[in-house]
């Protein structure tokens, strides 16, 4: 990218940190003035604070108001390196340090800059108990900075894949929805069974269970031909199985039987967190280098009475599974364990099977438009990070991306001058061949769906 510079972000910004107020002073807070953990990072762009300090709280404090643009990043505990953008004035704790808006950066450049190196951050982080950064390391953080339009039409192209993304996801959310509010229409709430559906002990619903075995093993994302990976318990997690969720096993530390996944099984996590203990899935194909660990369940279901769809849904159903997860032993803070004993004496909720089978038909549908939408969205995140690499390196046509606001010129569609190395013909095949780049990813994105 012609001009661009390398600069580090105190050479071209103020950055600040934030404070606390006094928690034992009552005066202190719930004033007018909006105040951020660092958790409230996980949401990108803050439109609203986690809580809100007085006037008081903010001049007794080391917190300080930063302005609406400001580039927060996370210093310490599960979101450090985690970026966010304010489109809010608000001040932060002292997990919180903010870049405030400078002549030389756009700021949602500089956002998207640094969502992208939070994996570096995350490998540059220090101390033991608690791996950390520190606004020293902020500071000298080194930011590549091309010329403030090329900022821009950066900032403009990524916030419409990610627009994109964040609208992809939100019809995904929407037929899990759909899907909650068919199965509550016809069967109504599980736990009060206001429709008096027949009731069975979940003994006579499910006619076996059975565990794997764990064995420790290598995080990685492939398997060799001749290798086996024990699947971890978030796998099953998402209430979809995920194949990529498993470590690799030395076959030479292997002594008992496994169990291998295989299409149509009905896993159960018996043992996780509070929020993910009980979830379940159902296996979409045979994996013969999958095997079960012992946290995780395979039931055999009685279909004379129960469709294993039908009882999916009805896991997942919040209700249901807060009677579920009540079962479980360990405290609230720690992890938890559901026994099979237990697990066996829940009431299960007979329908009709014929009525199961229609409700089941429905989800099949439903799932088939999920997978093209789950694709569509796989694919636009895959752009977003060819998009951003090329970007940041310098090695995207910026002329193909008009500045906000200015129509591009209804000319004869020019190719892209070629890029020349292996990795950037590889990147330059996810690019739509137009010269107005943006009308063409949201086309190509409605196409996918």
């Amino acid at each position: 990218m012609n001009g661009t510079v390398i600069k580090a972000v105190a050479e071209f910004a103020e950055v600040i940190t934030g404070g606390t107020p006094s928690t034992t002073k009552p005066e202190y807070w719930d004033g007018d003035v909006p105040w951020l953990n660092s958790g409230s990072l996980n949401e990108g762009v803050i439109t609203a604070p986690s809580k809100f300090i007085t006037k008081l709280g903010l001049a007794n404090s080391s917190a300080k108001l930063m302005p609406k643009d400001t580039v927060l990043v996370a210093l310490t505990g599960a979101t450090t390196g985690q970026v966010g953008y304010l489109s809010i004035e608000a001040s932060a704790n002292q997990s919180v340090t903010g870049i405030l808006p400078s002549k030389e950066h756009h700021p949602k450049y500089l956002y998207f800059y640094l969502k992208s190196q939070r994996q570096k951050m995350l490998g540059d982080a220090f101390g033991g108990a608690q791996p950390h950064i520190n606004q020293k390391y902020v500071k000298d953080f080194k930011i590549p900075l091309p010329p403030l339009d090329d900022q821009i039409r950066i900032a403009h192209l990524l916030g419409k894949v990610e627009g994109l993304v964040a609208q992809r996801k939100q019809h995904l959310q929407q037929l899990d929805d759909l899907l909650k509010s068919v199965f509550l229409e016809m069967f109504g709430d599980p736990v009060r069974n206001e429709k008096g559906w027949d009731v069975q002990p979940c003994e006579k619903a499910v006619l076996d269970i059975s565990s794997g075995t764990s064995y420790g093993g290598e995080d990685r994302a492939f398997l060799s031909p001749d290798e086996v990976g024990v699947l971890k318990i978030s796998a099953v997690t998402k209430g979809t199985f995920d194949p990529t969720e498993f470590k690799v096993v030395d076959p030479t530390q292997i002594t008992k039987a496994l169990r291998f996944v295989k299409r149509g099984d009905f896993l159960f996590s018996r043992a996780n967190t509070v929020e993910l203990v009980a979830a379940c899935c159902i296996v979409p194909q045979d994996y013969n280098q999958l095997f079960l660990p012992d946290k995780l369940w395979v039931m055999t279901l009685n279909q004379e009475l129960i469709n294993p769809i039908f009882f999916n849904l009805l896991l997942k159903n919040k209700r249901y599974r807060d009677v579920v997860r009540n079962l479980a032993s360990g405290g609230h803070d720690s992890m938890l364990n559901i026994s099979m004993k237990k697990f066996m004496t829940l009431d299960v909720p007979c329908p009709p099977v014929e009525m199961q089978s229609q409700f089941a038909v429905i989800v099949e549908k439903v799932e088939g438009i999920k997978s093209r939408y789950q694709q569509g969205l796989t694919d636009l995140e895959a752009l977003y990070g060819a998009l951003s690499q090329q970007a940041f390196k310098g090695e995207l046509d910026l002329s193909r991306v008009p500045l906000p606001g200015i129509q591009a010129e209804k000319e004869k569609t020019v190719a892209a001058e070629p890029l020349h190395t292996p990795a950037e013909q590889s990147l330059a095949a996810h690019l739509p061949d137009t010269d107005n780049l943006l009308d063409a990813l949201e086309s190509t994105a409605g196409a996918r769906i």
